[in-house]
């Protein structure tokens, strides 16, 4: 091995020494997409539970490596940002998620280990636009396991957001929807538009008909990505 290839090779280490837990990129990316986050927007906003010890033990350790630094807030406590450096990695996420979409399949037991990563997915599908005006609660299960539930709450104008507990809202704004694993994991991650789904019915519904007949409209269409805000 030349010289070279070797100083090459402990970049790549150091890298995955610094960088290769499953929180750091996760916090990179969260505020390369979002922007400033105060502590808490993150421990709530990140996918996955995270603990408020390791959040801030993955900050500090940001922090040091000059990736992230603290910033005003909105109220008294600082926010985190990324700095030049951090925002140099952006590039670099956005090259590795569009491989995972190509090449890494979905993990068919994700929803039962961590059903906020779905849901969150989910939440980032829908559009606040042109969700109802009324609040509108999306409760989801799957065909094999019907003890289990979950639930998606959206309404206009304001941020769409899974539940792993019934938000206990009046019955008649719940639309029920019963749905296979690849067909909601297909929907999450926006390779599949809703219509298609009740069309061949891996996806099935009951609840206030109207409602019913609303639930295409309330989600971007597959070909459709989220805006990614990013702050300088």
């Amino acid at each position: 091995m030349g010289s070279s290839e070797f100083v090459g090779y402990c970049s790549f280490t150091k890298a995955i020494e610094h960088l290769g837990d499953r929180w750091s990129l996760l916090i990179v990316r969260q505020l390369g997409t979002f922007g400033p986050q105060g502590f808490n927007e993150l421990a709530t906003g990140l996918p996955g539970r995270i603990s408020r010890s390791v959040l801030a033990d993955r900050l500090r350790r940001l922090e040091t490596l000059g990736l992230v630094s603290r910033c005003a807030g909105p109220d008294p406590h600082p926010a985190y940002r990324l700095t030049e450096v951090g925002e140099g990695l952006t590039a670099t996420l956005g090259s590795l998620r569009a491989w995972a979409e190509t090449w890494l399949p979905d993990d068919p037991d994700m929803l039962d280990r961590d059903p906020d990563i779905v849901l969150g997915w989910l939440a980032q599908r829908a559009d606040p636009d042109r969700a109802p005006e009324r609040p509108v609660v999306v409760e989801l299960r799957l065909h094999h396991r019907h003890d289990r539930r979950y639930w998606l709450v959206l309404q206009r104008g304001a941020a769409p957001y899974g539940c792993l507990t019934d938000p206990l809202l009046d019955v008649s704004r719940y639309v029920y929807l019963e749905s296979s694993m690849p067909a909601l994991l297909a929907l999450a991650r926006g390779r599949r538009d809703w219509a298609d789904a009740f069309g061949d019915r891996s996806v099935t519904a009951a609840g206030d008909p109207e409602l019913i007949g609303r639930v295409s409209a309330w989600f971007r269409p597959a070909s459709d990505q989220p805006c990614a805000h990013r702050n300088a």
